[in-house]
C-alpha cells in the first residue's frame, strides 16, 4: 500500500484539533514503519499540511480573486474621478474665458487638484514646446525652469517621499525633456539645463513642505511614518545622489550628444545641489526630534513582537537549522574519513 493511501486511511477527521488528527495518523504510520526515509517524512508533512490547509487555501484563493476585482474597480473609479475633475475644470475654463487673470488662477488650482503622474510626460513635453514657441515673450530657460519646478513640486508633494516614487517622477520629467531636446538639437543645452534646475527646485520645495508639515502631522499619520522611518531617513540623506543617478541613468539611455550635455550639466550642478543636501538633512533632523518619543514606542512594540508566536517559532527554527547543518557536516566528515581509511 502506498504511503498516501496509508495516511488517508489513518487520518481521522472526527478529531477536533489539528494536533490530534495529525498526531494519531502519524502514530499509526510509525507502527507500520519505524524508519521512514527523508522522502517519506517529506511526503507525510506535505500530505498533513494539504489536509489541514485545504479550506484555508481555498479561502486565500477566493480573497485574492476579490482583491483583484477590488483593484480593478478602484482603477476604474480613479480614472472616472480624474475624468470628472477634467470635466469640471473644462466647464470652469469656459465660464472664465473672458478674464485671462481668472483663467491663470484657475489653471493654478487645476495643477494642484489633478493627479499629475499619469499625464506627467505629455504635460512636460507640451510645456517645453509651448515655451519654445513663445520664446519671444520672455527668457526661455527661466520659463522652462519655472514650469518644470511647479510640475515637479505638484507631482511629488502629496505622496510619499520614498526613493522609488521620487525617482520615477524625476525620470519621467527628464525623459520627456530629453525627447524635446533631441528634436530641437540647437536648443538642447538650454532645455536640459533649465529642466534640471527646475527639477532640483521642485524637489527642494517638496522636501521643505514635508519638513513644515511634520509639525502639524496628525498622530495617525505619525504612526504610519514611523513604520517607514528608516527608509525615509535613508532617502533624505541621499537626495543629491538620487538626483545625480537619475541624470546619469537617463544620459546613458540617450544619444551621444545628449549624453555629453547631460553629464556636463550634472557636473556643473554639483555645487548647486548643496541646497538640496542642506534642506534634506534639516528635514531628517526635524524628523528625529519630532519622532523620538514615537520611535521609543516603536522599539517597545518591537520588543513585544519578539515574544510573539511567530518570533518564537523563528527562534525554534533557527536552532533546528543549526542541528540540521551540524548533522550534515558530521555525515560529510564521516564519509570523507571512510574514504580516506579505505585508501
Amino acid at each position: 500500500m502506498q504511503l498516501e493511501e496509508k495516511l488517508e486511511k489513518a487520518y481521522n477527521k472526527r478529531y477536533k484539533t489539528t494536533h490530534k488528527r495529525v498526531f494519531s495518523a502519524v502514530q499509526k504510520l510509525l507502527q507500520e514503519d519505524q524508519k521512514p526515509s527523508l522522502a517519506d517524512v517529506k511526503t507525510i508533512a506535505e500530505l498533513c499540511i494539504q489536509k489541514e490547509t485545504q479550506q484555508l487555501d481555498n479561502d486565500v484563493a477566493n480573497l485574492l480573486e476579490q482583491k483583484e476585482a477590488i483593484e480593478r474597480a478602484l482603477e476604474k473609479k480613479s480614472e472616472e474621478l480624474q475624468e470628472k475633475k477634467y470635466e469640471v475644470f473644462n466647464t470652469l475654463e469656459e465660464a472664465f474665458q473672458e478674464d485671462e487673470k481668472l483663467l491663470i488662477k484657475l489653471h493654478q488650482v487645476k495643477l494642484q487638484s489633478i493627479d499629475l503622474y499619469d499625464i506627467l510626460a505629455e504635460m512636460i513635453e507640451s510645456a517645453i514646446i509651448t515655451a519654445l514657441e513663445k520664446e519671444s515673450d520672455g527668457d526661455l530657460q527661466e520659463d522652462i525652469k519655472e514650469v518644470v519646478k511647479e510640475i515637479t513640486f505638484e507631482s511629488i508633494k502629496e505622496g510619499s517621499l520614498n526613493t522609488i516614487r521620487v525617482r520615477k517622477i524625476l525620470s519621467t520629467i527628464l525623459s520627456s525633456a530629453i525627447d524635446v531636446a533631441e528634436a530641437t538639437p540647437n536648443r538642447a543645452d538650454e532645455i536640459l539645463k533649465a529642466t534640471l534646475k527646475g527639477m532640483r527646485w521642485g524637489l527642494i520645495q517638496s522636501i521643505d513642505r514635508f519638513k513644515k508639515r511634520l509639525a502639524y502631522m496628525p498622530v495617525e499619520a505619525k504612526h504610519i511614518l514611523i513604520e517607514d522611518y528608516d527608509t525615509i531617513m535613508e532617502d533624505l540623506n541621499q537626495t543629491d545622489t538620487l538626483f545625480s543617478q537619475v541624470v546619469v541613468t537617463q544620459a546613458s539611455e540617450s544619444s551621444q550628444s545628449i549624453r555629453k550635455t547631460l553629464l556636463d550639466i550634472n557636473n556643473e550642478m554639483k555645487y548647486d545641489l548643496q541646497e538640496l543636501v542642506h534642506i534634506s538633512k534639516e528635514t531628517a533632523e526635524v524628523m528625529k526630534e519630532r519622532f523620538s518619543t514615537f520611535a521609543k514606542t516603536a522599539v517597545k512594540k518591537a520588543d513585544s513582537a519578539l515574544n510573539s508566536p511567530k518570533a518564537k517559532e523563528a527562534k525554534r527554527m533557527g536552532i533546528q537549522a543549526l542541528f540540521v547543518a551540524k548533522e550534515a557536516l558530521g555525515t560529510a566528515l564521516k564519509s570523507a574519513k571512510d574514504a580516506i581509511d579505505k585508501k
